[in-house]
C-alpha cells in the first residue's frame, strides 16, 4: 500500500489511528501495540500477502539473536556475544543478498566466464534493505547493552512499524522503543494529530504535485538516452536538474509523511532531510541528504572498518569502501556502484584539497557535482549514462527553440535555432518555458525557502492552503499511481 493513493489516506489511515487509540482505551498499551503490529503487517501484506511470513520470521530469529546477544553481554561473556552478533549480522546480510543480489552476482560471474546465466527469477520482496538494516542495528545495540529489554511485542511494533517500514527513515531501537512503551503513548493528543497531519499533507504536496510532475519532464530526457538519442546540452541539463528535483522531492516528501504519521501516533522520528542542495561543501552535503542512512553507514560500516584511526591510506580506502557499499545498497546494478564511487571520490577530493571556496561558489560546485552524479543513479544501464553525460558536456551541440533565438539574437552565435526541442518536456512550442518555469519554482523552493520543519504553523498553513487543491486533484484524479523512488531499494 502507498502513502499517496485514496486506500491509504481515506481508508487504511483513519481505520488505524481509530483502532490504535480505541485498543488502547480499551484495553491498554500492550493491546494499542498488538493492533499496530497487525495493521502494519496488513500494510505490507497488501502489496504482496506471501512476504508477510518473511518479515514475520525475520522478526521472530533476530529478536531471539538479539536476546541471547544481550544475555551473553550481560554476563560478561563478550567473545561469545561477539560470535552472535557477527553470526546475526552474516544471516541478515545473506538474506538480503539473496534477495536482492543473486541475480546480480550470477549474470555478471556467468558474463566473465562466458557462459549463458540461469534464470532464478527471485522477487525483491518490499523493504527488505530498510528493515534489514533496523535489525542489523537491533543486534549491535544489544551487543552493546544499549537498548531496554522490552519483550517481543514492543520490538514487532518498532520493526513492522508502518510509517518507516516501506522506505524509512532508518531509526535506532534507542530512540524508538522507549516511545512505543511510553504510558502516555495510547492517549490521543490534538496537537500531535495537528502536527502529523499537516506535516504528512505537506510531505503528500512534495510527492504528488511536484515530485510526479519534473518526473515527466526527466523520463523523457533519461528515456532518450536510453535509446542512443543525441541530446543537446539543454536538452541534458534539464533532464538532469529535473530528475535531481524529482528524487529530491519524492524522498524528501516521503519522509515528511513518515514523520507526520509517526506524530499522529505520538512518536517522533529524526529528520531525514536539512536542505540537502544548500550544502557548501560535499561532506555537508552527506550530513543534510538522507540523514539516517548516513548516520548507519558512518556507524555499521566505516567506523567498523577502522574510520579515521589508522592514518590517511586507511581511511581513504574505508571512505570508498563506505560509499560503494552505500550506492550498492540502493541497488543491485553498477551504475548505482558508480554513484557510490563517484560520491567517494568527491569526499576525498574535498578532503584532500578542503578549500574554503566564497560560499556561493561552494554551493554552485557542490549543487554541480551532485546532479552529474544523479546521472548514473537515474540511468538505466552504462551506455544511458555516457549518452547523457555527453550531452551535458555539450558533445552534440547546444540547440534552443527559435522563439528565443528570435528575442534574444545574440544567443545565435552560440546555439542553433531549432523549432522544437524533442527530447524535453512533450515537444511542444510551450515546452522549453514550461519546464524552465518549472524547474526555476523547484529550485526556489529548494535553495531559497525553508524547510517543511522549519516552518512556523502559520507558514505551514499557508503553504498547505496554497498546494491543497492540486493535491487533492493528484490524489484523487492523476492517471495512474507513481510509487516512491525508494521503494526499489
Amino acid at each position: 500500500m502507498l502513502f499517496n493513493t485514496p486506500e491509504f489516506v481515506l481508508g487504511f489511515l483513519p481505520v488505524a489511528l481509530v483502532g490504535f487509540f480505541l485498543a488502547g482505551r480499551v484495553g491498554g498499551s500492550r493491546w494499542a501495540l498488538r493492533w499496530l503490529v497487525l495493521a502494519s503487517l496488513f500494510f505490507y501484506g497488501w502489496w504482496n500477502v506471501k512476504f508477510v511470513l518473511l518479515l514475520v520470521a525475520s522478526i521472530l530469529v533476530n529478536y531471539a539473536i538479539g536476546q541471547r546477544i544481550l544475555r551473553l553481554t550481560q554476563a560478561d561473556r563478550p567473545r561469545t556475544a561477539h560470535h552472535w552478533l557477527v553470526g546475526g549480522v552474516v544471516l541478515n546480510l545473506a538474506l538480503l543478498g539473496w534477495f536482492k543480489y543473486a541475480n546480480f552476482l550470477i549474470d555478471n560471474a556467468a558474463a566473465v566466464a562466458g557462459l549463458h546465466a540461469p534464470e532464478l527469477n527471485i522477487f525483491l520482496p518490499l523493504a527488505i534493505s530498510f528493515f534489514t538494516f533496523q535489525q542489523i542495528m537491533f543486534l549491535a545495540e544489544s551487543r552493546s547493552a544499549d537498548r531496554i529489554d522490552a519483550g517481543l511485542l514492543p520490538y514487532a511494533a518498532f520493526v513492522a512499524f508502518f510509517p518507516h517500514l516501506i522506505a524509512g527513515p532508518i531509526v535506532r531501537p534507542r530512540h524508538i522503543m522507549p516511545q512505543l512503551l511510553a504510558p502516555d503513548l495510547i492517549e490521543p493528543r490534538v496537537d500531535h494529530l495537528t502536527e502529523g497531519f499537516t506535516i504528512f499533507l505537506l510531505g503528500l504536496a512534495k510527492k504528488l504535485v511536484l515530485a510526479d510532475m519534473f518526473a515527466r519532464f526527466a523520463d523523457v530526457g533519461f528515456d532518450a538516452a536510453a535509446h542512443g538519442a543525441p541530446l543537446t546540452l539543454v536538452e541534458a541539463w534539464y533532464a538532469a536538474d529535473a530528475y535531481a528535483m524529482q528524487i529530491y522531492f519524492d524522498f524528501s516528501g516521503y519522509s515528511d509523511m513518515a514523520i507526520g504519521l509517526a506524530c499522529m501516533l505520538n512518536v517522533r522520528f529524526p529528520i531525514n532531510f536539512a536542505s540537502p542542495y544548500k550544502a557548501a561543501n560535499i561532506t555537508e552535503f552527506w550530513r543534510y541528504w538522507h540523514i539516517t542512512l548516513s548516520q548507519f553507514l558512518r556507524d555499521q560500516v566505516y567506523i567498523p572498518l577502522g574510520g579515521n584511526r589508522h592514518g590517511e591510506v586507511r581511511r581513504n580506502l574505508n571512505v570508498m569502501a563506505t560509499m560503494l557499499l552505500g550506492g550498492l545498497w540502493h541497488g543491485a546494478a553498477w551504475n548505482f556502484v558508480l554513484w557510490g564511487g563517484l560520491h567517494a571520490m568527491y569526499l576525498l577530493v574535498h578532503r584532500r584539497f578542503p578549500w574554503q571556496l566564497p560560499a556561493l561558489a561552494g554551493r554552485t560546485l557542490t549543487l554541480a557535482v551532485v546532479v552529474i552524479a544523479w546521472v548514473p543513479f537515474r540511468a538505466t544501464d552504462w551506455d544511458a549514462t555516457v549518452t547523457m553525460l555527453r550531452g551535458m558536456a555539450g558533445f552534440n551541440g547546444i540547440a534552443l527553440p527559435q522563439m528565443i533565438v528570435q528575442f534574444m539574437p545574440l544567443l545565435s552565435l552560440v546555439v542553433t535555432p531549432v523549432q522544437l526541442l524533442p527530447y524535453l518536456g512533450d515537444a511542444r512550442t510551450l515546452s522549453f518555458p514550461e519546464v524552465s518555469a518549472c524547474l526555476l519554482l523547484g529550485w526556489i523552493i529548494v535553495l531559497a525557502l525553508p524547510s517543511v520543519h522549519e516552518l512556523s504553523e502559520r507558514a505551514r498553513a499557508w503553504a498547505l492552503t496554497s498546494g491543497f487543491a492540486f493535491t487533492v486533484q493528484a490524489l484523487f484524479f492523476a492517471p495512474h499511481v507513481t510509487p516512491f523512488l525508494y521503494f526499489q531499494f
